[in-house]
């Protein structure tokens, strides 16, 4: 079973994540431990898993590894996104599910999945 997935940050990079995988997908943020929040970075929690964003300091983007959300309406999330000012990238390339990808404001890449015929 998987507990969670990391990404990272650059310092002080947690203000544009909390508005992106909170504001945006809904992702609800957890209290870390006392003695890890000294580390900065923030924590996120979805359905049966949780994403946690370190911060990583020289920074770069995950720029084919990816945290996959499946998401009950894949394309209101694409709108909103789109309407965020984040680019949309769909794929049709993996069967049974609709998708699109995006990247978090750091440059990480997001893929969101919603089941075909959605």
């Amino acid at each position: 079973m998987l507990h969670h997935v990391q990404v990272s940050c650059p310092t002080g990079g947690e203000p544009a994540v909390r508005r992106f995988y909170a504001g945006l997908l809904g992702l609800a943020e957890v209290e870390k431990p006392p003695e890890l929040a000294k580390r900065g970075g923030v924590w996120f929690r979805g359905e049966g898993y949780e994403l946690h964003i370190g911060v990583e300091a020289p920074f770069a983007p995950a720029a084919k590894a990816h945290p996959a959300f499946l998401v009950d309406d894949v394309d209101d999330l694409a709108a909103r996104l789109t309407e965020a000012g984040c680019a949309v990238t769909w794929d049709s390339n993996f069967p049974g599910y609709r998708r699109f990808h995006t990247r978090d404001p750091h440059g990480n890449r997001v893929e969101l999945l919603g089941a075909a015929g959605d």
